[in-house]
Parts: C-alpha cells; structure tokens; sequence
C-alpha cells in the first residue's frame, strides 16, 4: 500500500511533463511552422494576392486593394456604395437594419439628395438601389453595371469625355458571374477609377 501511494506523485508529475511538452511541441508546429509555410506558399504561388492584392497607380505608388472599398472624394470618379463604417477595414461590418427602421430610411433619404445634387440629369428614379444601401461588410469594392451607367452623365461632363466611351470603359472593366453561375455580374470601382484615370492622362 506504501509503495502505491508514493508512486501516485511520481505519475502525477510525469504525466504533467509530457502535457507540457506536448503543449510546446503544437505551439511551435501550430503557431509558427504552420504559419510560415502558408505564409511562404502563398507567397511563392500567389504573390498578389497573399500580398493584399494591392493595385498601383500612375507612378507605381500602392493606391489601394481590391478586395476592399475605397471612397472617392473627387465627382469626375465613380463612386461606389455607402459605407456606414466610413470603408474603416478594421472595423468591418454593418448595422443590420430592417426596411423599416427609421435609421435606415433617414440614411436612405440623404443618400439620395446626394445623388440629385450631384447628378442632376439622373433622376431619383433611376438610382439603383444598390447605390443608396451598405453591403453586409461596408467594405464592398463592387457597383453592378448599372449603378456604373447612371453616373455617365456627370464624369462625362466633368471631364470631356464621351458618354460612349465611359460605356466602353464600364463594359471592359465588368466582370462575369464565378464560373460563369454564381454572384451578378461586377465593376470593381477602383479598377475603373484607374483605367478612367489613365484615359485622362492620354
């Protein structure tokens, strides 16, 4: 019986050894071996993308990602959807309210004197919606086509440019549904923005 309940501790203590080896094996494999040899592959596979998918402007300088929206302070550029986090990354996210919530309609209601005072030829009623709504994130880098064409007649004013050719330029810079089914098709707003910018530069 002595000899059982001296041994009790001993096990104990071996026991505790080997959890925390264990621990710091997987700490190591999980926490940093892993991770750098993710990190590496897709470096190595993907440079772009597991590097923010970063686009540059004119002088090479990173304006932006693509993944993420941005907003436009100058009118001749496209602008994209409302962001009630102000497109903050950090803090993605949106408020979910329902149709009928008067913080949603107050929003609403500001929006779209925005867009009258800012693109008078357009009228409310053709203001898609999706111009005037915050996507779930608030960080959505995408407008449909059509929230693109309704702002054709202000860039076009605003920068000599032909309404034709600011249609050409929405319709080179749309993108398809996945695999050709899934999601609507897209215009990635600071991938037009700079496809804009450089026809500006010509």
């Amino acid at each position: 019986m002595d000899k059982t309940a001296k041994a009790e501790p001993a096990g104990a203590g071996m026991s505790l050894v080997i959890v925390l080896r264990l621990c710091l094996v997987f700490i190591v494999l999980c926490g940093i071996v892993y991770p750098l040899v993710c990190t590496g592959v897709g470096q190595a596979l993907f440079p772009g993308r597991a590097g923010g998918s970063l686009l540059t402007g004119s002088k090479g300088e990173a304006v932006g990602s693509e993944l993420i929206g941005q907003r436009f302070a100058d009118p001749k550029h496209f602008q994209g959807r409302v962001s009630s986090i102000d497109y903050k990354a950090e803090a993605s996210g949106s408020n979910n309210y329902a149709p009928s919530n008067p913080d949603l309609l107050k929003r609403m209601r500001q929006s779209i004197a925005e867009w009258t005072a800012h693109n008078p030829n357009v009228p409310a009623e053709r203001l898609p919606v999706a111009l005037v709504t915050n996507s779930g994130s608030g960080l959505d880098p995408h407008i449909t086509p059509a929230s693109a064409d309704v702002q054709v007649s202000r860039i076009s004013k605003l920068t000599g440019l032909s309404e034709d050719q600011l249609r050409q330029l929405i319709a080179d810079h749309t993108e398809g549904r996945d695999l050709g089914l899934f999601g609507e098709p897209r215009v990635n707003v600071l991938k037009l923005n700079l496809a804009l910018d450089s026809l500006l530069r010509k």
